[in-house]
């Protein structure tokens, strides 16, 4: 049943309220009563699963003759008295105070064997009368001082003491468990055995968690390791602490250590002005929170805020508490944490530069663990009770391939710190993770390419991240400024040619254009092969394993076994060497280099071939379709001189090479002349399905016979389908003739 309806249903619950006109408007003020009261029951009803078995009494209101200057109201059972300070006008102080006297009388007629519990008595008022977020106000208090201060005053009669019960109160997500535990007592009837404790009040987000641990891929945003329950918010302590230095729009300040503050207890021989990259390692909250008291902090994460809600943080921070974790009141999952990580890797490598220093310097230094750590960056964070227990501990790890987020229940980063580098060992199981870079789509007009993410989609100009619109829209202007990162899945990229549905990306774009492209003298392109030989607009970037996996399917999805893990090595292997298809850019999606029409479905080939070592030969080794099915194809004999020159007197293949004669003319002699080209010139030129065996003059045309697919170099694809050799054997056999 939702709020209203449930406000409906107690309108007969409401008790009656009496006034003696001493406090006034009477009908306004018995109206407040009346909305509160029906609040107030109904959140009892909401937490304790039903309502009181009687109906309530009556309840005067009237003006408190004799009340102490620091209240605004006090009540017994059945008796409301206010203190009025202009005649006729319902202050919203007052109004505050009459809700706040309400919610005791309610818990008089719905619990009364609670009626001693005085803590209890005054959670419930506080956290229900809408003062907790004035008692908040003010400079922040820590969980542990909270509950001193409260054990101090036990009544809560006291500013500082209600001051401290709303901190506590500060902690919980949503309406504190331990007060929904109690309220369910009283529904039930039992028997108030001990009251309401601190530690009870304190640990009311002490939420029971499994162990959690996830990496994901910095380029294909792939999960390449979950275990527990990687996608439940909780809170995060200080590890968004990187997130305020990247969303504030200056420089941290140099701000000077405060001695004896709990806050800036952070490691010995602090320097004398603190600056933000010291406080990021030492994970420096007082640096922090006097920052947010100068100004110039972005509290509410800036332009990360976007990131920071997109992979599931539960709100915006209300102050810098909330921000870098002292208050449990903001949750984000573990799968969140890295997500965002892995956007804040691309948009701002120098902060992950500051954070490599953190086993060095920082909070994971002076461990057995720490050399591990060895050019990763890594935040810790630890989430405390109010006996400043840990509750949760996070080591987030960033190296050059994965972001690892660990968060280990009841224990501080530095007690598992050994865990991480195991974790990242395991991930790396995996062989292909790093970055392998494409040129993508250059056949198509780049206005023609758009792209959407179906996930939460971002571009990166100037390190400031920029949400992108849902849906698809032209990938050039996604582009523009920088990188542009899907989190939580493949990007999705259409455009004439392609599937209406589009293809999977799972990587990062950006643009780069290529110089322009010049056919070499003589020979006949066309402007698919100019564009193809330009290379594209569009770099991509994902895994090795992601592209090689890519390549295979595109070229031939049907391979299986040793001829695909074959093929795949010698994708990976020419991704490695592409360095002349494009002049030292990266190699392009076609055939000109090998193709590739977006990630896929790894198939357990291609994990195989990566696993393998490293092909022995130090050049790009070309493959074909192959096969034996022979073919015939005929041609304009003017082509074929516009291909290779005039008067041609003869036509040989050899070696991959056209042997050819042509007949010329010096002085009225004829002579003539023997010349040869690479055979994939006139086989890419004349469209043949394959380097041809021969050529015969039939007048007009010239008529070519050959066998299989492809340029018919190195690896045969089809021969290999039909052969028994295991992989290596079968790459051995096709590239023996190269050094």
């Amino acid at each position: 049943m939702g709020w209203a309806a449930v406000t409906v249903a107690l309108l007969a619950a409401t008790p009656r309220f009496l006034t003696q006109g001493d406090v006034t408007p009477e009908d306004a003020l018995r109206a407040e009563a009346e909305a509160a009261w029906k609040a107030l029951e109904a959140r009892y009803v909401a937490e304790a699963g039903g309502r009181p078995p009687r109906e309530p009494p009556p309840i005067r209101l009237q003006r408190g003759a004799a009340l102490p200057p620091e209240r605004n109201a006090q009540g017994t059972p059945g008796l409301v008295e206010l203190r009025q300070n202009t005649p006729g006008v319902l202050e919203a102080r007052l109004r505050v105070a009459l809700r706040h006297e309400l919610a005791h009388q309610l818990l008089w007629w719905a619990c009364p064997a609670a009626s001693e519990d005085r803590l209890f008595h005054e959670a419930f008022a506080v956290g229900t009368s809408g003062e907790l977020a004035e008692w908040r106000e003010g400079p922040y208090q820590s969980l542990t001082r909270a509950a001193a201060a409260l054990a101090q005053a036990p009544q809560v009669d006291t500013p500082s003491a209600r001051k401290a019960l709303a901190r506590l109160l500060g902690e919980s997500q949503g309406f504190p468990r331990a007060l929904s535990t109690r309220l369910r007592q009283c529904q039930d009837g039992a028997r108030w055995a001990l009251p309401l404790s601190i530690d009870e009040l304190a640990g009311v987000e002490a939420r029971a968690a499994e162990p959690a641990t996830v990496v994901v891929s910095r380029h294909s945003g792939e999960v390449l390791l979950a275990e527990g329950d990687v996608r439940r918010a909780l809170p995060y302590g200080s590890t968004l602490k990187p997130f305020l230095l990247a969303g504030s729009a200056g420089p941290p300040p140099l701000l000077p250590p405060r001695s004896g503050v709990q806050e800036w207890a952070c490691g010995s021989a602090l320097p004398a002005r603190v600056d933000g990259r010291t406080a990021l390692l030492r994970s420096c909250n007082g640096y922090f929170l006097d920052w947010a008291a100068k100004g110039g902090a972005a509290v509410d994460f800036g332009p990360w805020g976007a990131v920071l809600q997109a992979v599931g943080l539960t709100g915006t921070p209300t102050d810098m508490a909330d921000a870098i974790g002292l208050r449990s009141t903001l949750a984000l999952s573990p799968w969140g944490l890295a997500q965002a990580y892995r956007l804040l890797a691309e948009a701002r490598p120098e902060l992950l530069d500051t954070l490599k220093d953190n086993a060095a310097r920082g909070t994971l230094s002076e461990l057995p663990a720490s050399a591990a750590y060895a050019g990763i960056a890594t935040k810790t964070g630890t989430v405390r009770d109010a006996a400043s227990r840990p509750q949760y501990g996070w080591i987030v790890a960033v190296d050059a391939d994965t972001v690892a987020v660990v968060m280990r229940p009841g224990q501080m980063p530095r007690s598992f710190a050994d865990e991480v580098p195991r974790v990242l060992a395991q991930a790396r199981r995996k062989r292909g993770l790093e970055a392998a870079q494409v040129q993508v789509l250059g056949l198509v007009p780049v206005h023609e390419v758009e792209a959407g993410c179906p996930g939460a989609g971002f571009s990166v100009a100037a390190g400031v991240p920029h949400a992108l619109p849902p849906g698809f829209s032209r990938l050039d202007g996604r582009v523009a400024g920088g990188p542009a990162v899907c989190l939580g899945s493949p990007w999705r990229v259409r455009a004439p040619g392609l599937p209406p549905e589009g293809r999977d990306y799972a990587g990062i774009f950006t643009g780069s254009p290529p110089p322009p492209y010049r056919p070499p003298p003589g020979v006949p392109t066309t402007e698919r092969e100019r564009r193809a030989r330009r290379g594209s607009d569009f770099v991509f970037r994902t895994t090795r394993l992601q592209y090689t996996a890519g390549v295979v399917a595109a070229e031939d999805a049907s391979l299986q076994g040793e001829p695909r893990v074959a093929l795949a090595r010698v994708a990976a292997h020419n991704e490695r060497h592409a360095q002349g298809r494009h002049g030292g850019r990266p190699l392009c999606d076609t055939t000109h280099c090998q193709a590739f029409l977006g990630t896929v479905r790894i198939k357990p080939e291609e994990e195989q071939a990566l696993g393998l070592p490293a092909l022995r030969w130090k050049q790009w080794l070309p493959f074909s379709q192959g096969g034996q099915e022979p073919w015939t194809e005929r041609r304009a004999r003017v082509r074929v001189e516009a291909l290779l020159g005039p008067r041609l007197a003869s036509l040989r293949f050899k070696d991959g090479r056209v042997l050819f004669v042509q007949a010329t003319q010096e002085a009225g002699e004829t002579f003539d002349t023997a010349e040869s080209r690479p055979c994939e010139v006139l086989r890419s030129a004349l469209k043949l399905p394959s380097c041809p065996h021969r050529a015969a003059f039939d007048g007009a045309e010239v008529v070519f016979e050959g066998k299989g697919r492809g340029h018919g170099e190195g690896l045969d694809v089809e021969e290999a389908k039909a052969s028994p050799l295991r992989s290596g054997e079968l790459l051995e056999r096709a590239y023996r003739t190269l050094p």
